[in-house]
């Protein structure tokens, strides 16, 4: 069985900046050998779940804008850096920064938390179509939807972490 702080190192991260998560799906059993990437995921998604509508939406607010100032400046986590520049984020022009900018403070004026979208898979086309009709949406369904992308990244980056494992 992993060691709880060579666990909660590895896995702390997965949700971002927010080992909390990974403490309390160890602590209480959800973690057993051997590791595999759906039964992690699951854990660590069923202690998200369980967590106060506080705590959830600091886990939101702990990611960063898409194409944001975090971006700019460089820093962003390893993770977030690599899922932007997967997408194409960090080769917007002019005009789709703008556009980007635009769309972050809109959003974060009404929903109180980043415009979270995992970025695997998608390009800066489809992620901007997610976010102008992402936008549009009622905070109690935004909330939710952050919610389920935050735990679709999550899985990705375990399933990063845990290489060979095909569940």
């Amino acid at each position: 069985m992993i060691d709880r702080n060579d666990f909660v190192e590895r896995f702390g991260g997965v949700f971002e900046h927010s080992p909390w998560i990974a403490e309390r799906a160890y602590d209480r059993g959800r973690i057993t050998a051997p590791l595999r990437a759906g039964e992690v995921h699951d854990a660590l998604s069923n202690e998200f779940r369980a967590a106060s509508h506080e705590e959830r939406l600091g886990v939101l607010r702990a990611h960063p804008d898409l194409a944001g100032k975090l971006a700019i400046s460089g820093n962003l986590t390893r993770e977030s850096k690599s899922e932007q520049a997967g997408a194409g984020l960090d080769r917007l022009s002019e005009a789709e920064h703008a556009r980007f900018t635009e769309l972050n403070e809109r959003y974060m004026t009404d929903f109180g938390f980043p415009f979270i979208i995992a970025v695997k898979g998608l390009n800066k086309d489809d992620i901007l179509r997610a976010f102008e009709a992402r936008v549009a949406n009622d905070p109690t369904t935004e909330f939710e939807t952050a919610c389920t992308q935050v735990e679709k990244i999550a899985g990705l980056r375990i399933a990063d972490l845990l290489p060979g494992d095909d569940t």
